[in-house]
């Protein structure tokens, strides 16, 4: 299978509502065929875990960082929907890495 996915991408996945966005480093889904993603919720405040971002092509949502989830794509049915920009990958990667840092 040829693995087309990319941190940034937002993406819908077979039986889940909204869109995704995945957030796993590219060297991560090209070694392991996975990838991490974050739900994107519109409507939704912006805090220090839920960073609000805009597709390329006017995908818009808050993602929540909090939420994440490991996706086989072998397993799902995806589709690339948009894709963000590297500053608000940053933004969000920043957040998700908080969650991991030590005290």
């Amino acid at each position: 299978m040829s693995m087309n996915y990319c941190q940034g991408d937002m993406i819908r996945i077979s039986n889940y509502k909204g869109i995704f966005l995945i957030i796993s480093k590219n060297a991560f889904i090209k070694a392991s065929g996975v990838f991490h993603v974050c739900p994107l919720i519109p409507g939704i405040s912006e805090g220090p875990l839920h960073i609000c971002i805009k597709g390329n092509h006017g995908t818009s949502g808050t993602a929540i960082c909090e939420q994440i989830k490991l996706i086989d794509p072998a397993q799902r049915n995806c589709k690339k929907m948009d894709y963000i920009s590297y500053a608000q990958l940053m933004n969000v990667s920043d957040a998700v890495q908080g969650i991991f840092e030590y005290d």
